[in-house]
């Protein structure tokens, strides 16, 4: 029984911890899973928008750059797509090299 109420009482702690969690916001620049930080590689003289674009359409995954990190980003793809290339500030729920997006947007100047 004494197990059963320790195991309960840890997941409910688990359970609390989740909740509590909160959205962390980085700034970087969308980009995509086969550039990375960089499109020089590519070799094209597309911009770095059209180059991720392009890269996407071919099923690459966005991906934001922060900090010199790569982070791979899921949930709203269409807000990805309009925001290629952009510098943007970016609020989701990180875990370890993934973001689950829940809001982006432009700096203000």
């Amino acid at each position: 029984m004494r197990t059963i109420m320790i195991g309960a009482a840890l997941l409910a702690m688990l359970t609390a911890s989740r909740a509590w969690a909160a959205d962390q916001t980085l700034k970087g620049v969308i980009s995509d899973s086969m550039c990375g930080a960089s499109h020089r590689g590519m070799g094209t003289k597309m911009t770095d928008r059209e180059c991720t674009q392009a890269c996407a359409a071919k099923g690459a995954q966005y991906v934001l750059v922060a900090d010199g990190k790569v982070y791979k980003l899921t949930n709203h793809d269409a807000d990805l797509k309009t925001h290629a290339g952009h510098t943007v500030n970016l609020t989701g729920d990180v875990k370890g090299d993934t973001i689950r997006v829940s809001s982006i947007e432009m700096p203000k100047q």
